[in-house]
Parts: structure tokens; sequence; C-alpha cells
């Protein structure tokens, strides 16, 4: 059974939580603007039940510095709908420390579910006759949980209709790009095929009611990042399917009839239903080191509205200051969201917000502030206060029909 995790602000709420905006009707339609967004927050710890007992200290009144960096960031950007990448959860989802979170930063509902990060797949993944590890869980983490994900909300989740694919195997995507050895032969074992996931954390379909009957299926997860293996790019080629999953997802009929969800159910979402994807999904459309087109996949779905990318004018002013490999970037620097230049890949964009062409997108940005600007102190650089990646917003407007 699922395990699923939603609380009602009778039990959490800090603070009474209104709309971001109802705008004037257009052809006798009321809008609703809301505001999704994606942070990768690094609230990954060393060790399991580390991050809970900064959450529990928080609620005392002692704030970790890096902790009270992310909840201001959010603070200051106040989505309605927030992902939150990178946040230890253990192996059924520790919900006393999503809860607490949600408690802190302000949420109203919340949701969480098992990663498959830290969880040991019995096999050697990595190749290196060894069992054991990070590399050997079903997705890289020391602890079950590690790098885990959280989604909160302002309004209701519709938690009967939330579908989780934590489970989902990588050989059962048809045309999988699975890794090979140099010489052509399968780099997993047929043993191996047999358990191997495909998402490196989750994938979720967590539906969001925002009002007047209206729902938007907020579709998170956070791809592998495509490095740390060898000549085989077993990395690069999962994260490659990993955002091909939701990009079938939203593609009705046979393109998505192979998916399947925890509880069985195949299929992807139906063809006039609303959607978000968010989460970092470690891909660059033109820069870094994943598999070329694999941010495309979903950049060029006819489905996914791209008419305002989010940007920043911190990013532009932090690649000129840095310098190095970002000078050769083929892609716009304003389009950042990660700042990686102290590696060799530079700042990329890494963090995604992307809703349907029936949501109409009214504003979009990344929180990145100039030096010395308001802000500027959360975000810096390495070591950095909060994350090395950037809160990303985008608001959306929804009229006329049920979703």
């Amino acid at each position: 059974m699922r395990r699923l995790l939603v609380v009602s602000a009778l039990a959490l709420a800090m603070t009474a939580l209104a709309p971001v905006a109802d705008v004037a009707a257009s052809h006798g339609h009321r809008q609703e603007v809301r505001r999704f967004s994606t942070f990768n927050a690094s609230l990954n710890r060393a060790t399991a039940g580390e991050l809970r007992a900064d959450l529990e200290a928080a609620i005392d009144g002692d704030v970790d510095p890096q902790l009270g960096a992310v909840l201001e960031i959010i603070d200051r950007n106040d989505p309605d709908v927030l992902l939150v990448n990178e946040f230890d959860t253990g192996t059924d989802g520790d919900r006393r420390a999503v809860a607490m979170f949600a408690r802190l930063a302000g949420y109203r509902y919340f949701f969480t579910a098992p990663s498959n990060t830290g969880i040991p797949s019995g096999f050697d993944l990595n190749n290196n006759g060894v069992i054991g590890g990070g590399d050997d869980a079903f997705g890289f983490g020391a602890f079950p949980g590690q790098f885990g994900l959280a989604v909160f909300s302002k309004y209701p989740i519709d938690t009967r209709k939330v579908r989780t694919f934590q489970r989902f195997r990588w050989a059962d995507m048809p045309g999988a790009m699975l890794p090979k050895n140099p010489d052509g032969s399968s780099f997993y074992s047929d043993e191996e095929l047999e358990v191997l996931r495909l998402s490196s954390k989750s994938h979720w379909d967590v539906p969001i009611r925002v009002g007047r009957g209206r729902v938007v299926h907020f579709l998170v997860s956070h791809p592998t990042p495509p490095v740390f293996d060898g000549p085989e790019d077993r990395n690069g080629r999962r994260n490659f399917d990993e955002i091909r999953l939701w990009a079938d997802y939203v593609s009705p009929g046979r393109a998505s009839r192979y998916i399947y969800d925890d509880e069985g159910r195949r299929g992807g979402l139906r063809r006039n239903a609303s959607f978000v994807i968010a989460g970092d999904q470690n891909s660059d459309p033109l820069d870094g080191d994943s598999v070329p087109g694999a941010i495309q996949q979903l950049l060029d779905h006819p489905r996914v509205n791209t008419r305002i990318t989010p940007d920043s004018e911190g990013a532009v002013e932090a690649s000129q200051r840095q310098g190095g490999i970002n000078a050769s970037h083929l892609s716009d620097p304003r389009f950042d969201t990660a700042d990686f230049s102290d590696r060799a890949p530079g700042n990329l964009r890494a963090d995604y917000v992307l809703p349907s062409k029936d949501l109409r997108i009214r504003q979009a940005g990344v929180f990145w502030p100039r030096p010395g600007e308001p802000g500027s102190e959360l975000t810096g650089e390495f070591p950095f206060p909060s994350s090395d990646h950037r809160l990303v917003w985008v608001d959306v407007a929804t009229r006329g029909r049920r979703c």
C-alpha cells in the first residue's frame, strides 16, 4: 500500500494563507494565478535523522543557519505549490520531518512518499566487484531516503488520485537507453535488469486542487546527475530516460500505455488534464554532461508551455565574474539555475517548472540576486549559505474549465 502524507492546516499551519492573486476575467471567465516552484534546497545531511534533528531544534527556536537561509528564500518567493529536492525522508518518508518543515515554512498541506535513494539493490550495480554502498543502491544515497523529495502546498492535495512510480523498472520502458559495455554487451546482467528501477528517487503525480474545481497535476522528480560513471554512461542514460518518463506520461495513448504506477494502474495523464512538471532535471539544453536532447524531450513537447523562461540578472553576473568554462557555454547564462562554477561543468540550467499549454504563464523567475542586492546573502557562492541551486518559480493562470 502506497504511503501518502498529507496534513491539514488545522494541525500544521502557522498562519492563514491566501492565493497569490486573482485577476480580472477575460471573455467572461475568472482567472486565478498560482505560483508553482521548485527548489533543490540541499537539505540532505550526512547521517540518517540529522535533518529531522535540525528541524526539531528549529521548532524550538534554534535554527541551523543553512536551514534558516532555505526558509527565508521560500518566504521571500512565497510559492503556492513547492517541490523541495534533496530533502532527507527515510525509507518510508519521514512524516515528522516533512511535517515540521511544512510548519516552519507555513504550508497548509504536504506530501511525501518513499525514495529509491539508499535502498540496497543486493547487486553490484557499478560493477566494481563489491556489493554495497550508495552506487549499488536503487538510487544513490548513503542511507534510505537521503536526497529525497517533498511537496508543499497551500491548496488541498487529492490523495486518492496521487500516483507514484518508485518501482517502475527501467527495462519496462520501450526503447530504453540501457547502458552497454564498450564491446556492445549489456552493462547490467539479466538478473539486475529484473529489479533495476528507472527512477533514481521517484516520480510522483500529485494532483493539487487549486480552486473552483480545478486540478493541476504536479509532476515531480529529480533525475540522477549524468556523471559519476564510466564509458557506459549509465547515469547519463538513466537521466535521459527519467526525463523521458514525464514526456511520455503527458502524451496520451500509445506513448504512455506502457507506464504503470506503484499500485499497478497503467497509462499516462488524461488528454485534457492540466499539469506542471517540476524538479532538478540535471540537464542543461546545450551545456554540461547530459545526453544531447535529454531536456528537449520536455522543452520541445507539444503539450508544454515554454513561452516564458525563468531568468535572473544574478546568473548573468555570476557567469561573467566567475569566467572559466562559463565563457564557452552555449546556453544563455540568464537562464542558469545552479552555481557549479567550483566544478567542471560551470553554471547550468538544471531546474525547471514547465506548465501545460492550457496554463497561461504570467511571470517567471529564478531567485538569484546580484551581489549586494537584497537576498544575495542567502544565495552567495561556494560554500553556499543555502544551496548551489536557486529557487525557480512560474506564475500560471487557469480559467474556464475543470481539469
